[in-house]
């Protein structure tokens, strides 16, 4: 999945980055409750939680790291 290698990537060059993946297709509530209507859906979290950005698709590693940094 070319989202998986945009994150990856992202990983590699920022390695304090943590992934969680979410099976949505398996649990529908969770899917609700973060507010998910489509995938691949990506959202990055600052260290309190709040969400700082959110894709839906595929992000560009351009998009991730820009993200990434607003999360620190």
């Amino acid at each position: 999945m070319v989202t998986r290698s945009v994150l990856s990537e992202a990983g590699r060059l920022v390695s304090a980055m943590n992934v969680v993946e979410h099976d949505v297709v398996r649990d529908e509530t969770e899917a609700e409750r973060l507010g998910i209507r489509s995938t691949p859906t990506v959202i990055v979290r600052d260290a309190s939680g709040a969400e700082v950005f959110r894709a839906e698709g595929i992000p560009s590693l351009n998009q991730m790291l820009v993200a990434l940094a607003k999360a620190v």
